[in-house]
This record gives C-alpha cells, sequence and structure tokens, in this order.
C-alpha cells in the first residue's frame, strides 16, 4: 500500500459521510414534507366531514318540516271545516239570546275561544303552505310602513316607541305579501317582549353578505332577550316559550326567507333586547338558494 493510500481512505469516508448527511437531510426534508401533507388533509377531511354533517342536518330538518307541513294543512284543513258550522250556529245563538246580558256574555267568551283557534288554524296554514315567491320590486320603506300602521293602535296602548331606519329610495325584490307577513310576525314577536313599553327599530338596507349582495331586514326589540335555548331553537315550528303562543311565528318567517333563497338569523343585542335579521337576495328574480344556517347554527 503506497502512502497516499491513507488519505485516499480518508477523503472516501468524508465522501461517504457527506453522502449519509445528504440522504438523511432530504429524509427528514421527505418526512417533514409528508408530515405537513398528512396534517392538510386530516384537515381536509375534517372540514368535509364537518360539511356533510351540516348539510345531513339541514336535509334531514328540511324533511321533517315537508312532512310537518303537509300533517299540519291535513290538520287546519279539518279544523276549519268543523270551525263553520259552529260559527254559523254561534251566530244563531246569538240572536236566539238578543236580550240576555248574561247569556250574550257568554256567547262572547265562547266566540273568543274560536276567534283563538281559528288564529291558530291560519298560522298552520301559513306554516304549511309551499309556494314559490312571486317576484316584484317595491319599496322597502312602503312595506315597512304598512306594517306599523296596521299595529299602531297596539303599539299605542304599549306605549311602544317606534325608529324607522329605511331610506325613502330603498327597493327591493321580493314576494310583498310573503315578506309583509314574516315582518309582521316579526314585529308582533317584539310586540309581545315588550308588555309594558320600550323601542322598536326596525330597518332595512342593502348590505354585503357572504353568498352576494342582500336586503337586510332586521327588528329588534328592547325586551328581555332570547335565552340560550331560545336561540338555539328559535326556529322550530311549535317552539314557544309564551303561554298563548303557537310556537309558529319564527318557523313561518325561516320558511319565507327559505323560499326566497336568504336567510334569517336571531340573536341578542348588546345590553338587552332581541333581534332578529332576514337577508333576502337583492339582485336576482330567481336567485340561487343560499345556505341556511338553522337555529343551533345561529346560536353558536
Amino acid at each position: 500500500m503506497t502512502d497516499e493510500d491513507p488519505m485516499l481512505a480518508a477523503a472516501l469516508a468524508l465522501d461517504q459521510t457527506a453522502d449519509l448527511q445528504t440522504v438523511l437531510a432530504a429524509w427528514n426534508a421527505a418526512t417533514a414534507r409528508l408530515e405537513q401533507t398528512h396534517e392538510a388533509l386530516r384537515k381536509e377531511v375534517q372540514r368535509l366531514t364537518d360539511e356533510l354533517e351540516i348539510k345531513n342536518r339541514e336535509l334531514a330538518r328540511k324533511n321533517r318540516l315537508a312532512d310537518l307541513g303537509q300533517m299540519a294543512a291535513h290538520v287546519a284543513h279539518e279544523v276549519r271545516n268543523s270551525l263553520v258550522p259552529v260559527t254559523l250556529y254561534l251566530s244563531l245563538l246569538r240572536r236566539h239570546v238578543g236580550g240576555d246580558p248574561e247569556s250574550l256574555q257568554i256567547v262572547d267568551k265562547i266566540e273568543s275561544g274560536f276567534t283563538a283557534v281559528d288564529g291558530t288554524v291560519n298560522g298552520l296554514l301559513h306554516f304549511a303552505v309551499d309556494r314559490d315567491p312571486q317576484w316584484r320590486a317595491f319599496s322597502a320603506r312602503a312595506l315597512v310602513g304598512d306594517v306599523l300602521s296596521m299595529l299602531a293602535p297596539q303599539m299605542a296602548a304599549q306605549s311602544i316607541r317606534t325608529v324607522v331606519d329605511v331610506a325613502e329610495g330603498q327597493q327591493m325584490t321580493a314576494d310583498p305579501d310573503m315578506l309583509r307577513r314574516a315582518l309582521l310576525n316579526l314585529v308582533l314577536n317584539a310586540l309581545d317582549a315588550m308588555p309594558d313599553g320600550g323601542t322598536l327599530s326596525v330597518s332595512a338596507r342593502r348590505a354585503a353578505h357572504a353568498l352576494g349582495p342582500v336586503v337586510e331586514i332586521q327588528v329588534a326589540d328592547t325586551g328581555p332577550g332570547l335565552s340560550k335555548d331560545g336561540r338555539r331553537r328559535a326556529f322550530e315550528p311549535f317552539y314557544t316559550t309564551k303561554s298563548g303562543g303557537t310556537g309558529l311565528g319564527l318557523a313561518i318567517v325561516y320558511r319565507i326567507a327559505e323560499a326566497h333563497g336568504g336567510n334569517v338569523t336571531a340573536e341578542n343585542r348588546p345590553g338587552s333586547g332581541a333581534v332578529v335579521t332576514i337577508y333576502i337576495p337583492a339582485d336576482a328574480r330567481e336567485p340561487s338558494r343560499m345556505k341556511i344556517a338553522s337555529a343551533k347554527e345561529a346560536a353558536a
């Protein structure tokens, strides 16, 4: 062996060490990339799983609502058919006891009970209706004014102050009759929350939304606000915290917003009171259906 052999061996050893370090570095880099890819895939799988769960809950809810709507329509139809002859008999009875004040008072109480039943039937029919909106352009300010004028005597009796924030030229395209019904339900709910007086605020404005431009209609009150359970279940049919309520008011609002491809949320205001917001697509007569947030998601 020559004198150069130790030097050659050392050089070879250095080359092997360098090659090993290169291999290890490449291995570590590949491992890091694999870990990053694995983490990204895990997050994507989790996102898709969560999205699928939400869609499955939404589909199940829509199926339940469809079945419930059919049942409600059938019950409302049968009850209304039964009320017609009873109302006629009450009218005849009123004539028969016209000279007896005590009997007339009893008839008045019976009629009051049937009026409440008729209101419930109307609520069931409005909840069960499943028709497409009749799209028309109209003034949002005029719509709000119509509803508030209709309820002016009740608001005066309850000492309710109103604040309206709707621009004179604010136009929207939707079904005005359906929107009037939704707004009426929201205002009535707000009045129920303020039996001893308060402030009712109604606004309508064009706003940006995650799924496009919308007309945002808000009804706010200064009542006690919504409980945690109330926020979660606000739009469930037949859920109510009122002793004489049917629990259909907000459910009807939800269905009207959904029919327009819109959304509705219920939240508490800072300080006190609740605010319900309807989002109606602003630009399209046949809008693509927006994702509907369930009451549970809205409260989360």
